[in-house]
Parts: structure tokens; sequence; C-alpha cells
């Protein structure tokens, strides 16, 4: 049993089929100044303040994680740049001695702005949204953000710094499917690492139907493989992207396959949405309300661990996506932390 200089368990967070959990997505908005269609409704009603974690409450949520075990942080939204302070908790996680990794997903539109200081306050890794090369089409998917932003975000998280900086990609028929190739040819001249995600059937968040846009990663794969040399990379990351290397290049290309490969057999990840519910799941709403926890009277850090390790419990074997005999979660990814 490995335990820290303070007696507690930090291989405690394994679940019923065997998986331990080392890896949290830590939300800490709901909010975004974007509004993509895969994400959230155009007109979107947001959480009110008091219902939302406070940046104290959600630095012990990371803590108690990383007391357990947990290695890798990263934090999510909505968009995590937009949340007020937010640099304040980055410096806080990025003290805890425990956590080797600390990441960020974002949109990039202001990482012009925060990169720098990012990276200073101990984030390792950044991910970066997005999904389109052309600045009409971009705002179409995106409803309001401006690919220029975008671009000068990522090329100043490339000045700044990080381990990596790695682009993630929603590929939807009718949307962008023809950029496949122009997404993977910008990132690899730049020695960055791209994924492509398949659009994933959370909420109602949009004016399509996902059946019908929703492009597997197979397709994308067959597609790449008549542009590129690509063969299977050894590298694993902590997360759910299967990478291809390609020769001539220093970067690779990910797949994340939610939809036509799920993952769940090693999964490996739990996330906390920003009114502070512990979803064990991505794909399904079993969840234990941890805020409930941090704002009782009797509160200890004590009883914010054994409240998670309870919770393994309740994580499920795997996600059911499109299959008509179970329930569909409703709630949109803005909600769920990206």
């Amino acid at each position: 049993m490995a335990a820290s200089n303070n007696g507690i368990n930090r291989k405690a967070l394994i679940d019923k089929f065997g998986r331990q959990v080392d890896y949290i997505r830590l939300s800490v908005t709901d909010r975004c100044d974007f509004r993509c269609v895969y994400c959230m409704t155009e007109e979107m009603t947001f959480l009110p303040r008091k219902e939302i974690l406070s940046l104290e409450e959600l630095f012990l949520v990371g803590k108690a994680f990383v007391d357990l075990g947990v290695t890798k942080i990263r934090l999510t939204g909505g968009e995590p740049l937009v949340r007020s302070d937010v640099l304040t908790l980055v410096e806080r996680l990025g003290r805890l001695t425990d956590l080797e990794e600390l990441l960020i997903t974002t949109n990039g539109a202001q990482l012009d702005k925060y990169a720098a200081p990012l990276h200073a306050a101990g984030v390792t890794r950044v991910n970066v949204s997005i999904d389109s090369l052309d600045a009409e089409r971009f705002k179409r998917i995106s409803r309001v953000g401006k690919l220029d932003k975008v671009l000068a975000g990522i090329d100043a998280a490339r000045a700044a710094g990080f381990d990596r900086v790695k682009l993630n990609s929603v590929i939807m028929r009718g949307y962008n499917e023809d950029e496949v190739i122009d997404l993977a040819e910008y990132a690899l001249a730049r020695d960055i690492d791209i994924a492509f995600i398949e659009e994933m059937p959370l909420g109602e968040a949009s004016d399509h139907a996902r059946e019908d846009t929703t492009c597997s990663n197979a397709w994308v794969r067959e597609l790449l493989d008549s542009r590129f040399e690509l063969s299977e990379s050894a590298a694993k990351t902590a997360g759910p992207s299967r990478y291809v290397d390609v020769k001539g290049y220093k970067s690779r290309i990910g797949f994340i396959s939610p939809v036509t490969h799920n993952f769940c057999g090693d999964c490996n990840r739990v996330r906390v949405t920003v009114e502070g519910r512990l979803l064990l799941c991505l794909g399904n709403e079993h969840s234990m309300d941890l805020r409930a926890i941090l704002r009782a009277e009797n509160f200890s850090e004590a009883m914010l661990r054994d409240a998670i390790i309870a919770a393994m419990d309740l994580k499920p074997e795997r996600h059911y996506f499109y299959e008509k005999d179970y329930a569909q979660p409703v709630r949109l990814m803005n909600m769920t932390g990206g």
C-alpha cells in the first residue's frame, strides 16, 4: 500500500472493476466566450454564482484527489480562462508536491494574454480547441469566436515554454470534414500534436442531428492515410487519445473515439463539475455531490477524501452512447467539463 507522509492511502481510488483513478478533469466554470455548436446552445443560462464552487473549494477538491493518489489534473470549463482570478487557483494547485502534471484545455481566445502566466504558475501542457482554419467557418462553428485570436493564442502557447501544446478538433459532417488534412498540416508544421475527436451526444446542444454529423475516426484515419505515412505510436498519455507517428514530422496525430471505439476498459479518469458533482463517467449520470460535503458545518478534508473513495463504487463499467436501451446524458458539455 502506497501511503503519503500523513498516512493517507495514495492507492485508494480503485473502482469495482479494478481500474485506478489517477487523473481528474476539474471544471472551474460553466461559462464560455464561445458558443460552439457541439458544446452548448446559442442562448445559454449559466449557473448562479452561489451554486458554483469557489476557488478555495476547487482547490480543496484538487488537493483531496492528489492526497489520494491523483497525479494529473486538467482544468476545464466552459472556458477556464474566463473565470475571475483563475490564476490564483492554478498557482495553488501547481504547488502541490505530489501533483506531476497540471494541464488546461482552452478555446485559445485568451491565451495570448495568459500563456506566459499559466506556464509560470505551473501549467505543464495546454490543449487548444480549434475546428477550422477558415475564419467564416470557424465563426459558424463557434457562433461568436474569432479565428485570429485563437491562432495568436496558439503562437503564444508555443512561445511560453510548455512541455507540450496540443490541438483538439471535432470533425462534423457538413461543417468541417473537408479540413482534416489542412488541420493536420497546420499542427505538424508547427511541431504540435493534434487529436481528432468524435462528436459526443451530450445534451441538445445544437441545431443539427448528431447521428447525421458525427464522423467516425476510422473515416478520419483513412483520409489522413491518403496524405501521410502513419504508424502506430508507442507513446501513451493518461488520457483516451490513441496516437500515430507521422513520417517526417516530430509531432503526432491522435484519435479520441468515444462513439465508435469506447476506451472504457482502462479508464483512469473522473470529472468534477463546477457545481461540485463528481461524475464517475462522461457518458453516464452516476455522480456524488461534493459541494454538500464542502459546505457542511462539520466539514473536514478527511470527510471529503472519504466521500471520494466511496464514490469509486459508483463508476460504471462503460458508457453507452447512441445505444437505444440506455438513457443518454442530458447535460451539455459545458456543464460536464470539457
